[in-house]
């Protein structure tokens, strides 16, 4: 709803922290549609995140995590880090049950829809190696 102030905002080179999860989630009135009413929803911060990117018209979405990389076959004798995963192989992994709901799966979705809206590509990182995983040493980077 603030996609103007926000894009003005980052144009003129300021950092903006602008999205998150425990929002509170609102849709335009029926009535009028400058009238904003409270929904009952859920804001997932990686979509929120991802939808911003969008907004913005961002190159690269950076999902930042307290893991190094995604991983697949997570918790089993066979799991692997992924350094890099194309588009095609992240819808894939993600239908197959590779990724769990209430960790990594929202994060990949958002990298997927990042993708197909037309984004450069999309990482999944530490915090504590964020410039590694800009660099592509470090994380799981998305490419179509």
């Amino acid at each position: 709803m603030e996609k103007n102030t926000l894009k003005t905002l980052v144009d003129s080179g300021c950092i903006v922290v602008a999205c998150g999860g425990g929002g509170i989630p609102v849709a335009r009135s029926k009535e009028n549609s400058l009238n904003l009413i409270g929904i009952e929803a859920v804001i997932d911060k990686d979509l929120s995140g991802e939808k911003l990117a969008e907004t913005l018209s961002a190159d690269i979405l950076l999902i930042l995590t307290d893991v190094e990389n995604v991983k697949l076959n997570y918790g089993k004798p066979n799991e692997i880090n992924v350094n890099k995963m194309s588009l095609d192989e992240a819808i894939k992994n993600s239908n197959d049950g590779q990724f769990l709901s209430g960790s990594m799966k929202p994060k990949v979705m958002a990298c997927i829809k990042f993708l197909e809206w037309g984004g450069e590509k999309a990482i999944i990182g530490s915090l504590e190696n964020v410039s590694d995983a800009l660099d592509g040493k470090s994380g799981t980077t998305f490419y179509k």
